[in-house]
This record gives C-alpha cells, sequence and structure tokens, in this order.
C-alpha cells in the first residue's frame, strides 16, 4: 500500500505526534527527556525550525512546528534517528524506538486561532493524562514548552518561538505582565476544552478552515505524480548543502577540483564535513562522496575521533 503524501512547504505549521514501538516508553528518565530536547535544538540549528510547542509524555511526544523551509520530512529523519541511537546507546539497546511513521497534522497558521488551538491541546495534554491534580497548576509539569513560556526571553530555549501563540492569544508583549495574563489564561482554559476539538486534532489531516484545506488538497495532487515530493525535498537539503560547500571552497579559494587532489583525511575537508554534518541533514555517505573523504564509515571515523 502506498503511503500517504507528506505535504510540505515553506512557511508550513505541523503538529507531529509520534508514539514508541508497542506504546513502550520513548523516556526511561529526566536524563533521557533532556536528551531529548537536546537534540530537538540540534535539529532546530540544522533545519530552521521554529518550535511553537512540545510535550513529552512517557510513551510519546507532541511537537508544534513551523518550518520556514519545506524539510519536515529530512529533519525528521534525522531527528527520530539521532535520538534513537543515542537512547539505544545509553540503555546499551538496538532497533526501532519508535512505532511505524509519525503523524503531521498540517495546521493553518493564518492567525485565525488555529495555531492556538493546537498549542493549547499540546500544553493541556498532563491534564487529561491525569498528570495533575486538580488544584495543582500548568507550571508543575516539568515537561513540556508551557513552563518555557513563563520564563523570560533570556531564560527560555532560543529555538521556542513564543510571538506567533502570544498574538493569537492577544497578549500584545513577552513582558512579565504578559506572562502573566498567559498563565491566567491557559489556567481558565483547562476547565473548556470541548471534544469537538479535541476530536478535530487527534483524528484529521489538517486543521483550519475550509479555504486552507482546499488549498492543500490542490497543492497535494500537483505532486502526487512526482514521488509524493521526494523530489523536490531532495532538491532543498542538497541546495543547502552545496551553498555551504561553495561559501568554505570560496574561503579557502580552492576550485571544486582541490577535493580531489586533496587526501580523504585532509583536515580542511574535515572542517566542511563537520559544518554540513552541524548544519544539514545530508548523510554521511553524501558528504564523503561529495567531499571526495572515501567510504561513510571512514569519514565518521574520523568525524568521531578528530582525524
Amino acid at each position: 500500500m502506498a503511503r500517504k503524501l507528506r505535504m510540505e512547504y515553506a512557511g508550513a505549521i505541523y503538529h507531529v505526534i509520534n508514539r514508541g514501538d508497542r506504546r513502550e516508553p520513548i523516556f526511561r528518565d529526566d536524563q533521557d527527556r533532556q536528551r531529548f530536547l537536546e537534540t530537538l535544538g540540534e535539529a532546530c540549528r540544522k533545519t530552521g525550525w521554529e518550535v511553537q510547542a512540545w510535550c513529552q509524555m512517557s510513551n510519546h511526544f507532541h511537537l508544534v512546528m513551523e518550518t520556514p523551509q519545506a524539510n519536515l520530512v529530512a529533519g525528521m529523519k534525522w531527528f527520530l534517528g539521532t535520538y534513537t541511537s543515542r537512547f539505544n546507546q545509553r540503555h546499551k539497546l538496538v532497533g526501532h524506538l519508535f512505532s511505524g511513521r509519525y503523524k503531521a497534522l498540517i495546521v493553518d497558521g493564518s492567525g485565525n486561532g488555529y495555531l492556538r488551538t493546537v498549542c493549547d491541546y499540546v500544553h493541556l495534554n498532563p491534564v487529561r493524562a491525569k498528570l495533575l491534580k486538580p488544584e495543582q497548576p500548568l507550571r508543575e509539569y516539568r515537561w513540556s514548552s508551557y513552563g518555557e513560556y513563563l520564563k523570560s526571553p533570556t531564560r527560555r530555549l532560543e529555538w521556542l518561538k513564543v510571538w506567533r501563540l502570544f498574538g493569537e492569544m492577544g497578549i500584545p508583549q513577552d513582558s512579565a505582565a504578559g506572562r502573566r495574563q498567559f498563565e491566567q489564561m491557559m489556567e481558565q482554559r483547562r476547565e473548556l476544552e470541548e471534544p469537538r476539538t479535541l476530536k478535530a486534532v487527534r483524528r484529521g489531516w489538517c486543521l483550519g478552515d475550509e479555504a486552507f484545506r482546499q488549498e492543500l488538497l490542490q497543492q497535494m495532487s500537483t505532486r502526487m505524480s512526482r514521488h509524493h515530493g521526494g523530489d523536490e525535498r531532495q532538491e532543498t537539503a542538497e541546495a543547502q548543502a552545496a551553498r555551504i560547500i561553495a561559501e568554505e571552497l570560496r574561503r579557502r579559494k580552492w576550485e571544486d577540483s582541490e577535493l580531489e587532489r586533496r587526501r580523504k583525511g585532509d583536515c580542511e575537508k574535515l572542517k566542511i564535513a563537520r559544518r554540513l554534518r552541524r548544519e544539514t541533514t545530508m548523510t554521511l555517505n553524501w558528504i564523503a562522496q561529495r567531499l571526495k573523504m572515501g567510504a561513510s564509515g571512514y569519514l565518521a571515523n574520523c568525524l568521531r575521533h578528530g582525524g
């Protein structure tokens, strides 16, 4: 059976959910939770993602983010694969951590309240799961972005962007008064969730008005004949990598042929490879071939040991 199309476009907003394989835990302790956030931060730096909300539960996570570039698939592949590798390494495990494909609900970010709906859904998840007693404030659940919203900008994770949600809530400034207003509104909101809204977030493929839905359907119909947009995604990722390589070659006053002439473990080529790994989602195999650095295993060893 063919997989459903992953709709990607610059500026898209998604509510992403993924669960543990066989619904098993994806976080065993707070160190895992912190490592997940560190990995998410790395993914944001590589892809340019702007996160609006997240929530970590025991066996799944919620993530609301905007993709300024059309790179959801490449970024999620790196993010989930990297966290799985780190989780398995720490706990001396092998194999899958996540169950199947992640769900990605496309959200209308026009400012008409749909982003607020999905962010509220994410921030109130611990309440629905009864992880907080009725008398406990939302801020007492540590592992969601809700607590980050209550911090000043200098103390907040840099890749969490609060302005869009504040705007939809009518909060004019990211100030102490604005953050108090946000907390008051959310404490009121926890009593008012509607079953119809919950169903729309849980079961749908997009969240927006009819015009937004029809526009997405039109885009999907034009891309179905292009292998689900795979060519466009690859071109976007490779264009970013090509730009970085061109910058690095100019900095060194090299022609492209210099990559072939120098030995595969050359320290300058290794610097370029490190930047590509840090700032893009390109594979080790692609980087090794493009920089003339031999096999991907050799490059991995050089990056690991600083060769």
